[in-house]
């Protein structure tokens, strides 16, 4: 059972670093403007505006002088629940 469980967060670590750098890579490209038509833009779009737009609703302090800080803040939330699941399945 163990090894059961630990498989299935090692699948979730690996989704949330995957997912992190998807977030980083829209938050470079957002300063770049590359045509919202091209493909690869779009998947990120879809990827990464709902959970952005979450923030953005929740927290509104996060976006001040034109700089959207969501960004960070989802990689930092996304960063402490890997920590801790990684944490707690070692305590087993």
């Amino acid at each position: 059972m163990n090894a059961l469980i630990f498989a299935i967060v090692q699948l979730i670590h690996s989704v949330i670093s995957l997912y992190i750098w998807v977030i980083i890579i829209a938050a470079v490209l957002s300063f770049v403007q590359p045509d919202p038509r091209n493909p690869i833009v779009d998947v990120l779009n879809r990827l990464t505006q709902p959970a952005f737009a979450f923030v953005r609703r929740k927290m509104p302090f996060v976006v001040f002088s034109g700089i959207d800080l969501s960004p960070i803040v989802i990689i930092f939330g996304l960063q402490f629940i890997d920590t801790l699941l990684m944490r707690s399945v070692m305590a087993i």
